[in-house]
């Protein structure tokens, strides 16, 4: 995941997830240890530019 805090300054958030749910399907435990890597615009992978998409 890529996110932008308020200072636009990029991070790109790596990690391991184990999900838990209930008999309905919903979510009952959730258990993550989650990293957050600074990166610069151009390590982006995915660009609100829709030409660099491609």
């Amino acid at each position: 995941m890529r996110w932008h805090d308020v200072s636009a300054h990029w991070y790109r958030s790596y990690g391991n997830e184990l999900w838990e749910f209930d008999e309905n399907g919903l979510m009952s435990k959730r258990f993550a240890s989650i990293n957050d890597l600074p990166i610069q615009p151009d390590e982006r992978r995915i660009s609100t530019n829709p030409i660099a998409n491609l």
